[in-house]
C-alpha cells in the first residue's frame, strides 16, 4: 500500500511585526505537521544558526528570534 505524503502547509503564517533596533524581535509560524522541516531565508540566503539567528521548533510551531535587531533585517 503506497499512500501519497501529506503536504505541509502554513497554519499561521509570518505577519509583519514591528522592531526596536538593538532588541530581539521573534517572528512565528504554525505548520500543519510536527517537527516538519522549516528553512529560514532572507531574500535568497539561507540563515544559519549563531549569536545573530536563533531558531527554535516544538511541534507545529517554528519559531526564527534575531538579536540585537538592525535596519538591514528588515
Amino acid at each position: 500500500l503506497c499512500v501519497p505524503a501529506v503536504p505541509v502547509l502554513f497554519k499561521q503564517a509570518l505577519e509583519n511585526t514591528d522592531m526596536e533596533e538593538g532588541k530581539s524581535v521573534s517572528l512565528r509560524c504554525e505548520l500543519t505537521k510536527a517537527d516538519a522541516t522549516v528553512v529560514w531565508k532572507k531574500g535568497e540566503a539561507t540563515l544559519q544558526a549563531s549569536a545573530k539567528y536563533e531558531m527554535k521548533q516544538k511541534g507545529t510551531v517554528a519559531e526564527l528570534v534575531i538579536h540585537n535587531a538592525e535596519p538591514e533585517d528588515a
